[in-house]
Parts: C-alpha cells; structure tokens; sequence
C-alpha cells in the first residue's frame, strides 16, 4: 500500500495539553499538505482552525476527553458548542465506569444523544480498550452498533496503551455493518499503519506518519 494512500487514512493528531495555536496551525498546515482525513484537535482551537483552513481538511474534536465521564449534558453541550464553532467530526469518550458497571443503558443512550446532535456529521465511540476486558470490549462493539454511531475508536491516547492488532481483529468480528473502526494510539510507524488498514481499519488516529514524511 502507498503511503499516500495511508495518510488518507490518518486523523492528524494533536491534543496535548501545552499545545499553542502555533503548533496546531503546524499541524493544519501538514494536514492540507500531505493530504490526510482530518485534523484531530482540541476543542478550544476548532473555530480558528476551520477559519484558518475553509474546506481543505476536516476538523475533528474530542468530547468527554481524555477520561469520559463528564456527566451526559457536559457531553452534549461540548458537542453543540464544537459543531457550532465548524467541528465536523467528533470523537467522544464513552463513560468506562458504567460500561464496567454493566450500566448499558447510560452508555448506549449517551451514544445515542450525541449521534443525534450530530445528525450526519461524523461521530466516532473511544472505548479505551487498554482498560476493558474482552467481553466489554464486545459489548461495546453491540452498543456502538446499535447506537447509530459512525466508528468504534480503539484509544484516547492518554491512558495506559493505544491500539492493538488484536482489538481491531476483535472489532471487525463483532460490529455492524454500520460501523467503521479508528486505531489510535501508538502508531508509529507505515509498516503498523498498513497492518491496522489490512485488519479493517479505515482510520488512524497518529501524527507521527506526517513527522515521518518530513523527516
């Protein structure tokens, strides 16, 4: 697979804590430049990135981020107020103490609500699944498919490991055919890139793909 082809693929990544608007307008300008998905960004920069960019590249934002359990309304105005500042993806954060719980229903109507604040803008499910267990991590795959939910995210990231090839095989046996499956976290190089594309994957959550192309 080229890497043109793999970088179609990538959410652009930045959403450290000490990012400036300089370093986010470096990743914008990197998005537009070696063609990926989308721009994935916090919140606070989405109104000047999607001013600064017009329509060369998505934005994508983060809701409920990194430890999802904002209550169900917090969820709901963060992804109000992104979709009104030009957001047009949004990543959300599943509330993992009541997936743990077994308390499904929270967490499928929380999809629900927010799939149906974005209507047909994309919404994308981080379930974390360095802090589940196989059988949740199904489970999770069931909810988001019922949910309405566009894609199943494996990670944020900010916890204690990002994607696996094996979480990715599991989702594929187990989502709808409505769902699309984001790896993120930890992709560090084309050759892991291609093997998540090859499992299913057809977003990648990463900035280090650009940073290799620039180097």
């Amino acid at each position: 697979m080229e890497r043109k082809e793999i970088l179609s693929k990538v959410d652009h990544t930045l959403l450290a804590q000490s990012s400036t608007w300089e370093d986010i307008k470096v990743i914008c300008d990197d998005a537009i430049a070696y063609g990926t998905a989308s721009v994935c960004i916090p919140p606070c920069y989405v109104k000047q990135a999607k001013e600064y960019m017009g329509n060369q590249m998505a934005v994508c934002t983060v809701i409920g981020f990194p430890n999802g359990n904002h209550t169900t309304a917090c969820k709901e105005f963060e992804t109000k107020d992104a979709l009104a500042n030009g957001a047009d993806e949004i990543d959300m954060v599943i509330n993992i103490g009541a997936l743990r719980a077994k308390n499904h229903d929270y967490v499928l109507n929380e999809m629900k609500s927010l799939k149906e604040i974005c209507g047909d803008k994309v919404l994308k499910v981080i379930i974390e699944t360095c802090l589940l267990t196989e059988e949740e991590k199904i489970k999770m795959c069931e909810l988001v498919t019922e949910s309405g939910a566009d894609y199943i995210k494996t990670s944020t990231g900010f916890s204690t490991a990002g994607a696996t090839f094996e979480d990715i095989a599991l989702f594929a046996k187990h989502i709808g055919p409505n769902v699309k499956m984001k790896a993120a976290g930890g992709i560090s190089s084309f050759d892991d890139a291609e093997k998540f594309v090859s499992l299913g994957a057809s977003r990648l959550g990463t900035s280090r793909l650009v940073k290799i192309m620039k180097a």
